[in-house]
């Protein structure tokens, strides 16, 4: 859920926050180090003093040894503190943005792109992660220029004037830089996110670009935001020179002033000449702006980060309530359900009711929003209107934990995480049963193929090829392994052969009593085997009824004419792929009859 933190201007807070007592350590010990560089000039110059006086000043020299020990130390400290600082806030931004993005699900995509999110997740959390070391340092930069101001008046507060005077002009170019290296850095990291965006979308499609022959022309789009981000690096470049290029022009002329006027004054006998040693070095200290520009510009690129970082927190993720299922058999009811996928609206009023324990296929042409109804209806993504409702209770009163294991998913492309094979079967379950993962994958036809892996089900998903049906069938053990008491497949049997899909079919509708299962079916033998469907037209339910009285629609009938046409264009495709592919290892040569079919 968004928090009050997670806006832009919150966010920086939060992370201050989150680092605690480390930030106050470095904070302390570069305050320390600037401490020491201070008290330095004043010892050495009366060392100098007791020197040209002939006094004893053996303590002193002593002293000055220590003071210059003493930063070293904590220069040597502010670096190790800096750096684990840095790392622990940049692990703390990645984890929340990434528990936030897999809660926003597909809104996080849709909103900002995979390449972007990518980017902003570990660029533009490196780089947020640093603003606690750079605010930090920035504290004890500034601690200089007013310790040496306050010196100088110590000294004599003609010197402190002459600084003082052109103090104004330094602060005025210091807060245009700090405004245009923010706006310089934020343009900058932008265009990473539109470069990453692109590229994520040609490697994702990089089988359609090889078979358009386009290779060249999709790099070029890809490679279109270079000279943008060129200009902008550029322009980053040029306000951070002429920042230092007028803090040269500027802070040399107050050095001089200082001297000029320390000059005057010894010679006037108002200073000694260790106060004028002194003097000079307060003098840089104090217009040390050359260390506030590398400063404000690591704080700049940290702030401008940070902002791209909140814009994602600030999408509100799907809230969960407290309340758990009762003891029931799966009922799922759709009310009033209104969703739509950028801007449009996909499901308008669909009200469906499916008994507990009952199989319903889903059927309906291409974009009348069989896929996002199955989202809804396990709660994959909140409708805009209307609500679900399981065995009596919203979805969006159940705990997350209560949600999830009760809704079992396998999909059209199933993401295979983990690092065997055994791994992705047991994903997301508690407490896994090896026995249980098995069946599973008997009963999805995915053992025989498995077992024929060089380790069994401790192959290395790296090391085991797949088809497309091979992963449709681990996708599919999976979710029978999940269990629960609403299962749901979002077009999971689409690139199976026709003697594997009948083989899974029977088995997951002539099983008797089990969960409720929701099916988006294309074919229409998948659609008659189940106890009812819904045909879904222009965003609503059409009917609900049996596959055998629908069929006597001629519209009805043309939803699988239509289906069985796209069928046989993507076999085509299959076939031509995998005949560029070669004949893929660990391939079912059922999967090549269907290719051919």
């Amino acid at each position: 859920m968004t928090t009050p933190d997670d806006t832009p201007g919150r966010l920086p807070h939060a992370v201050l926050r989150h680092s605690g007592a480390r930030a106050a350590a470095l904070c302390a010990a570069n305050t320390a180090a600037t401490a020491a560089g201070l008290l330095l000039p004043a010892a050495l110059g009366h060392t100098l003093d007791l020197l040209l006086a002939h006094a004893p000043a053996t303590r002193w020299l002593v002293c000055c040894a220590a003071l210059v020990l003493l930063a070293t130390v904590l220069e040597a400290a502010t670096e190790v503190l800096g750096g684990t600082l840095g790392a622990r806030s940049t692990a703390w931004l990645r984890r929340r943005m990434t528990d936030h993005v897999l809660a926003l699900g597909p809104r996080a995509t849709g909103r900002f792109g995979a390449g972007d999110l990518v980017a902003r997740l570990v660029g533009g959390s490196a780089q947020a992660g640093t603003a606690p070391g750079a605010l930090a340092a920035l504290l004890a930069a500034l601690a200089g220029p007013v310790g040496g101001v306050v010196a100088l008046g110590l000294i004599d507060p003609w010197l402190a004037a002459v600084l003082l005077a052109g103090a104004p002009v330094l602060a005025l170019l210091l807060r245009a830089f700090a405004r245009d290296t923010s706006a310089c850095a934020a343009d900058y990291q932008r265009e990473q996110g539109t470069l990453a965006t692109g590229l994520a979308e040609a490697v994702g499609g990089h089988r359609t670009i090889r078979a358009a022959g386009a290779e060249d022309r999709e790099a070029a789009r890809v490679l279109a935001p270079l000279p943008r981000l060129s200009a902008s690096g550029h322009r980053m470049w040029r306000v951070q020179g002429r920042a230092a290029a007028q803090a040269v022009t500027v802070a040399p002329l107050l050095n001089l002033g200082v001297l000029a006027v320390a000059g005057l004054r010894l010679s006037q006998h108002q200073v000694s000449v260790g106060e004028l040693l002194a003097a000079s070095r307060y003098a840089v200290l104090a217009t040390g702006i050359g260390v506030l520009v590398g400063q404000l510009a690591a704080l700049g690129r940290a702030r401008a980060a940070t902002a791209r970082l909140a814009e994602v927190l600030a999408e509100a993720a799907p809230a969960h309530g407290t309340g758990s299922l009762p003891p029931g058999p799966g009922r799922l009811e759709l009310r009033g359900v209104r969703a739509g996928r950028g801007g449009r609206t996909v499901l308008d009023g669909v009200d469906l009711v499916v008994p507990g324990g009952t199989v319903l296929a889903v059927v309906g042409r291409s974009g009348t929003g069989k896929s996002l109804l199955a989202e809804v209806a396990g709660r994959l993504t909140d409708p805009d209107a209307g609500e679900v409702v399981l065995d009596g209770v919203p979805l969006r009163d159940l705990r997350h934990a209560e949600l999830r294991g009760a809704v079992g998913y396998a999909f059209e492309r199933p993401a295979l995480l983990g690092t065997t094979i055994e791994d992705t079967l047991r994903f997301g379950l508690a407490a896994p049963s090896p026995a249980a993962v098995r069946a599973a994958a008997r009963r999805a036809c995915a053992d025989d193929f498995v077992r024929r892996l060089p380790h069994g089900y401790a192959t290395r998903l790296a090391d085991a090829p797949r088809s497309g049906g091979e992963s449709q069938r681990l996708g599919l053990a999976r979710a029978f392994a999940h269990g629960g008491r609403l299962l749901i497949l979002d077009d999971a049997l689409s690139s199976l052969d026709t003697i594997t899909e009948r083989h899974i079919t029977r088995s997951l509708l002539d099983a008797g009593p089990g969960p409720t299962r929701l099916l988006i079916a294309h074919r229409a033998a998948t659609a008659a085997r189940a106890d009812a469907v819904a045909w879904l037209d222009g965003g609503r339910v059409r009917a609900v009824g049996p596959h055998r009285e629908l069929w006597r629609q001629a519209e009805y009938r043309a939803v699988f004419e239509a289906a069985e046409e796209a069928e046989e264009q993507a076999a085509e495709g299959a076939t031509e792929e995998a005949a560029e592919e070669g004949s893929g290892a660990g391939r079912d040569p059922r999967d090549e009859t269907e290719a051919r079919a």
